[in-house]
C-alpha cells in the first residue's frame, strides 16, 4: 500500500514512527507556544502594551465575546478550550503559506483527534456544571427508550465535526489544484488569499460548534 504524504515516516523515536502530520503538528504547537511567550513574557502593569500584545488581547476578547453570546455557564472555562481549538486550527491553516508545509488539519487522524477532544469535553463540562446525575439523566430523556439513540447522537457529534473539518480542508485543496492547473500564472496569489480566509472560517466554525455542543450540555435544566 502506498502511503500518502502526511503518512510518510520522517524519523523514528525508538520503535515509534513519526510521520509528517505529527511533525507539522509539533511545528504548529511550537509556533503557538513561542508566540505566546514572546507576547506575554514581559507582561506587567507598568509596561505599556505593544502592538503584538494588543493584537492578542483583541483576539482573546473577540473569542470571549463570541462564547458569551452562546454559553451562559462557565464561559471562562469554555474560552480556554474553544480558544485553543480555534488558534490551533487557524495557525495550522495559515502556515500553508510556507512552501511544502501541509497543515495537520488536512489529515483525518488530526481532525478525529480534535473531534474526540470535543466529544470528551462535552460530558466533562456538563458534569462539572450540573453534576453526574444530571448528565446521565439526559440520556433517558424524554423516556428510557431513547437511551440507545441518545448515545448514538452523542458520538455522532464527534464524527460530524471530524468529517466536516476534514472535508472542508480537502475540498479547498482540490478546488485550488483545479484552478491552478487551469491557469497557473493568474490564480496563485488569489488562491493563497482565499485559502487563508477559508482556513480562518474553518477554525471559527469548528470552535463555534464545539462551544454550541458544550453550551447545550451545560445550560440544560435538570430533567429529573
Amino acid at each position: 500500500m502506498q502511503m500518502t504524504p502526511d503518512e510518510t515516516i520522517v524519523f523514528t523515536l525508538g520503535s515509534w514512527p513519526v510521520n509528517a502530520t505529527i511533525v507539522n503538528t509539533w511545528l504548529v504547537m511550537a509556533v503557538l507556544v513561542f508566540t505566546s511567550w514572546l507576547v506575554t513574557h514581559n507582561l506587567r502593569p507598568d509596561v505599556p502594551p505593544n502592538r503584538w500584545r494588543t493584537l492578542l488581547e483583541v483576539i482573546v476578547k473577540t473569542i470571549q465575546g463570541q462564547i458569551e453570546e452562546i454559553s451562559v455557564k462557565s464561559a471562562r472555562h469554555v474560552l480556554y478550550f474553544a480558544g485553543s481549538l480555534f488558534l490551533f486550527i487557524a495557525v495550522s491553516n495559515l502556515l500553508t503559506v510556507i512552501p511544502s508545509f501541509k497543515p495537520p488539519t488536512s489529515s483525518l487522524s488530526t481532525t478525529m483527534a480534535l473531534s474526540l477532544s470535543v466529544l470528551m469535553a462535552v460530558p466533562l463540562f456538563s458534569i462539572a456544571s450540573n453534576g453526574p446525575k444530571h448528565y446521565l439523566n439526559t440520556f433517558i430523556q424524554p423516556s428510557i427508550i431513547m437511551l440507545p439513540f441518545n448515545i448514538i447522537g452523542e458520538f455522532s457529534r464527534g464524527i460530524s465535526l471530524a468529517v466536516r473539518l476534514y472535508g472542508n480542508v480537502m475540498s479547498g485543496a482540490v478546488i485550488a489544484g483545479i484552478l491552478l492547473s487551469v491557469a497557473p500564472f493568474f490564480f496563485p496569489v488569489l488562491m493563497d488569499m482565499l485559502g487563508l480566509l477559508t482556513g480562518l472560517i474553518q477554525a471559527y466554525i469548528f470552535a463555534i460548534l464545539a462551544t454550541v455542543y458544550i453550551s447545550s450540555a451545560t445550560n440544560q435544566e435538570d430533567p429529573s
